[in-house]
């Protein structure tokens, strides 16, 4: 312990400098950027600085990725609170409750508490990272398939929250995301699927195009057939900010969302989506007004950032102990790593103390500089909200067509984005929820992939024979019958009244 307060000691004097701190405002900002345009995920910002960092010191060039990194996970609310156009997947679930807000005159607490629970989700994250990187990494290894499958049907079982009464509409938009995955070439034989021939269905829907036509276009679209052209009218000087009182009272909230955001981290493949939909919904579960999620809680949007920022410190710890990716945007961070000509693993904290602990330090003050220039920038994001919807709507629009060709430079993706949207609009018009078609299309492939492969290497029973994928499996059942029970019952009680 004492080596390791050492070595970060030495991490922090590094960081300190001027280079440094310059590099990290760099990397936060651009992170902001790449978090609130639509169709530039975490990974795809972190890509693509990756060729300016050839030239940088190994240690710098971390730094400047990871910063990115953190920061784009923030920034995908900004657009998902001011304007329902989600930057990030895992914002998606920051939508439910903080567009609402800024509907109702108050796009100030939403983002106010999307950035102070980022903030100190990151910062959990890390000291979690810090302190118990090694024992949570070789609990993630010992993971069957059978366990990631519980976890897909876990983070599933969300839904039965997310529709509230209309329970049934959220279940079949859920059935349909799963649908959509079994488009394309099957992970596991190899063999093509309601294709049709047709060769750009080969790998199926992308996800950042659906995600986009299916929040931001079907919006647009539903205003424009409303003929809602009227604008917000909001100051940012006497926009309405979250108290610090307020701040405390979303303390159990956030600090739970953050653990169970960096656990879930962990898991390869899990992510910062998964995190958001189940920190979401035990969140509303153990509300004390769980009617007033969907419709302006800042309960879910605390829940939504917390876990989803925390989970960079959960996906970085396979990544720096073990070598292994634990998303998409680790597995670019091992590809700059390898650039340096450095092997991510349990060795390179022997070989290269100063670039790791150097790299550690760094995430935390990448964090607290991410909520200086949040704090600062709030004020201007808010000013979206202002702009002329007659201006407003083409730049949604023609943001979201680039966003969609940006992720395959394909004009299919573009033009999937638009039939997401008008598909989208339809659902909303008849009050089906759209979020549940996102959560079955990024739960869809690793409940398929990790059950077919615990079949083989099990059997049919070994879901059971598993301790921990059976007590899965029973959690699981019990959040989504649970729901429906206490629906129904208080269905039951009006007409017993009567």
């Amino acid at each position: 312990m004492i080596e390791l307060l050492n070595n970060l000691g030495d991490g922090l004097a590094f960081v300190m400098g001027v280079i440094p701190i310059l590099t990290i405002t760099l990397g936060v900002t651009m992170g902001i950027i790449a978090g609130a345009t639509p169709g530039l995920s975490p990974s795809m910002g972190v890509a693509l600085l990756v060729p300016f960092t050839y030239a940088m010191s190994p240690t710098l060039a971390l730094i400047l990725l990871v910063a990115i990194y953190i920061a784009a996970n923030y920034g995908g609310s900004i657009t998902a609170v001011t304007i329902n156009a989600p930057g990030t997947p895992s914002s998606v679930v920051t939508a439910f409750d903080g567009y609402p807000l800024t509907k109702k005159g108050k796009p100030g607490m939403a983002l106010g508490v999307s950035l102070v629970s980022s903030t100190i989700g990151g910062i959990v994250g890390t000291l979690i990272l810090i302190f118990f990187s090694g024992p949570l990494a070789r609990f993630a290894l010992k993971f069957h398939p059978a366990e990631y499958f519980a976890l897909a049907i876990f983070g599933l079982t969300t839904v039965a929250s997310l529709g509230g009464k209309n329970w049934n509409k959220a279940f079949i938009a859920a059935m349909f995301g799963l649908l959509l995955n079994t488009i394309g070439i099957d992970p596991i034989s190899g063999v093509s699927r309601f294709t049709f021939g047709l060769s750009f269905l080969y790998d199926g829907f992308a996800l950042i195009p659906a995600l986009i036509g299916l929040f931001a276009l079907s919006e647009i679209f539903k205003q424009l057939e409303g003929g809602n052209f009227a604008n917000l009218q909001m100051d940012a000087g006497k926009q309405e900010w979250p108290s610090a009182s307020a701040y405390w009272k979303l303390k159990n909230t956030i600090l739970r969302s953050s653990f169970m955001g960096t656990i879930i981290g962990i898991f390869p493949g899990a992510g910062a989506t998964i995190a958001a939909f189940i920190s979401y919904d035990v969140t509303k579960r153990l509300s004390k007004k769980p009617e007033e999620f969907g419709k302006g809680s800042m309960e879910g949007v605390a829940a939504a950032e917390g876990a989803n920022s925390s989970s960079v410190g959960g996906a970085l710890i396979p990544l720096l102990t073990l070598g292994i990716p634990g998303s998409a945007s680790t597995a670019v961070l091992i590809g700059a790593l390898m650039i340096h000509d450095l092997t991510p693993g349990p060795q390179l904290f022997i070989s290269n103390p100063d670039i790791i602990y150097g790299l550690l330090a760094s995430l935390l003050l990448a964090n607290i500089i991410l909520l200086v220039l949040g704090f600062f920038g709030s004020r201007l994001w808010i000013k979206v909200t202002t702009i002329p919807k007659t201006v407003l709507f083409p730049l949604i629009f023609a943001v979201s067509i680039i966003g969609s060709f940006a992720v395959r430079n394909s004009f299919f993706d573009v033009a999937a984005c638009l039939a997401f949207g008008v598909f989208g609009w339809i659902l909303r018009r008849y009050n089906y929820p759209v979020a549940p078609i996102i959560l079955g299309m990024v739960l869809g492939n690793i409940a398929e992939t990790n059950f077919i492969r615990a079949v083989m290497m099990g059997g049919w029973t070994v879901f059971f024979t598993r301790p921990l994928s059976l007590g899965m499996l029973v959690v699981a059942a019990a959040s989504f019958a649970v729901p429906l029970i206490q629906a129904r019952k208080q269905k039951q009680s009006p007409e017993q009244s009567n």
